[in-house]
């Protein structure tokens, strides 16, 4: 149903590839997010989350290397200070967040790459506008529904996007005490597709905003365009919602395999939600970006 469709849009649909660090670890964490272009001129959208986070990067980053300053000096003074003042002072526990770094794939032949954004001041949708743009790596651009009445429940829809990340060319550098970029390794993650019926529109009063699919959207999706069978993006994955079923069950006596044992469960139904096209295409708008209907 969606063959055609997913061949088209996964000309324009690219990876954000990040990879991470918490307090006292030397693992690298690597995580996935999505954006897609809307035109020939190297500007593309999305989720305004993702980008708060990548637009924290430096702030990690600097916070981390002020620390490790500080740290280097004790013992060097006569000073009293310890680690624990220093973790105290910076507000680093065992879960924080102390290195990140992202980067965007798949969008042009040309090595360096600066980028800024425009975030949707109330919904999750930014715009990302890569400067300098000369020699794209994607083919091709996302064309909106034009017409958006056909909208309606029972209607199947699909998203594409970036979970379940499978690069490795990152390490962590002991000399440096800092994860960084490498040539080696897997450079790239497979696109993964997931369907749904459109359950809900989301609307707040006098205004459609969303849409509500009766699967998840999963985590690297977000900023994925979500299309119908034509190929036609009408929206963007966003955000899952979780809906408690009500059929708990409480030290229920269950027989596996002759063995009788208690089970606790409490299943919720994941749904997820895209912000809707028009929201999309009139924030475009409202910037001046061009983009295609059809």
């Amino acid at each position: 149903m969606f063959v055609k469709a997913i061949e088209e849009v996964a000309k324009y649909t690219r990876p954000i590839h990040t990879i991470s660090r918490i307090y006292k670890e030397k693992i690298v964490t690597p995580g996935s997010a999505t954006f897609f272009f809307v035109n020939e001129l190297g500007v593309a959208i999305t989720c305004k989350h993702v980008i708060d986070l990548i637009g924290k990067r430096k702030i990690i980053n600097d916070h981390y290397d002020a620390f490790k300053k500080e740290k280097e000096e004790i013992g060097k003074t006569d000073s009293l200070i310890t680690i624990e003042d220093l973790e105290k002072k910076y507000n680093f526990k065992e879960d924080a967040l102390i290195q990140l770094n992202e980067l965007f794939s798949g969008v042009s032949t040309d090595k360096t790459l600066n980028y800024r954004w425009i975030s949707h001041p109330k919904y999750d949708l930014a715009i990302i506008m890569f400067d300098n743009f000369q020699n794209p790596a994607y083919q091709s651009h996302a064309v909106f529904m034009k017409d958006t009445t056909g909208l309606k429940q029972g209607k199947f829809l699909c998203r594409l996007g970036y979970p379940f990340p499978e690069f490795q060319n990152y390490r962590f550098n002991e000399d440096s005490d800092s994860i960084e970029w490498t040539n080696e390794g897997l450079l790239q993650t497979p696109f993964f597709p997931i369907e749904g019926m459109l359950t809900r529109i989301l609307a707040e009063p006098g205004k459609v905003v969303g849409l509500e699919l009766s699967t998840p959207g999963l985590r690297g999706q977000s900023g994925g365009p979500l299309f119908d069978a034509e190929g036609l993006v009408c929206g963007m994955q966003s955000s899952t919602n979780h809906l408690h079923l009500g059929f708990d069950m409480k030290n229920f006596e269950y027989n596996a395999a002759g063995k009788f044992i208690n089970i606790n469960n409490q299943p919720f139904l994941h749904v997820g939600h895209c912000v809707h096209v028009d929201i999309i295409k009139d924030f475009l708008t409202a910037n001046g970006v061009k983009f295609y209907e059809g």
